[in-house]
């Protein structure tokens, strides 16, 4: 993910997720309580925001990770990613409900949760019968945090709308 494409006037992008520390302690003082989620958002769809907004309402501040190109050509080796990172960092940040956004480098967003201990991190519906196999579900139960399903049935996906689109 290259920095300089990321417009600056965006407040909301935190191109080093290191760089948000500070400003959640604020949020933390202030007794507001935060919550995390990430994923590819390759296209933006219905249920993406569902996903988004029923996190959001679980707390106040909502801190979302988006998977690197990298990362989506790593966990999906079937495909490229459509819209390039970046991009994709730009359209989240624009929803109401997201208040930062940061690029995930990982294959799993345990060392993000690590760094910013979100009080609770959120996961679709479709992880509801594997939270505790998660990768990053013992991070965030070690410094106390939560992980919660929220948001509606996996009814979309962009895999099915890639799909429809090639027929």
């Amino acid at each position: 993910m290259s920095d300089s494409v990321i417009p600056s006037h965006n407040k909301k992008v935190f191109s080093n997720p290191a760089d948000l520390v500070p400003v959640l302690e604020e949020h933390r003082k202030a007794g507001r309580k935060v919550v995390f989620a990430n994923g590819c958002f390759e296209i933006l769809h219905v249920g993406h925001l569902r996903y988004l907004f029923a996190a959001k309402a679980l707390g106040d501040i909502l801190v979302v990770a988006i998977n690197t190109d990298a990362s989506v050509k790593r966990i999906k080796p079937d495909r490229n990613p459509v819209n390039p990172d970046y991009e994709r960092m730009e359209i989240i940040s624009a929803i109401e409900a997201v208040d930062y956004v940061v690029p995930l480098e990982d294959n799993h967003p345990g060392p993000l949760c690590a760094l910013l201990k979100p009080d609770i991190h959120t996961k679709g519906t479709d992880y509801a019968d594997r939270l505790e196999q998660m990768p990053e579900y013992p991070i965030v139960k070690a410094y106390g945090g939560e992980v919660v399903t929220v948001g509606d049935a996996k009814d979309h996906s962009t895999t099915e709308i890639l799909s429809k689109l090639k027929q």
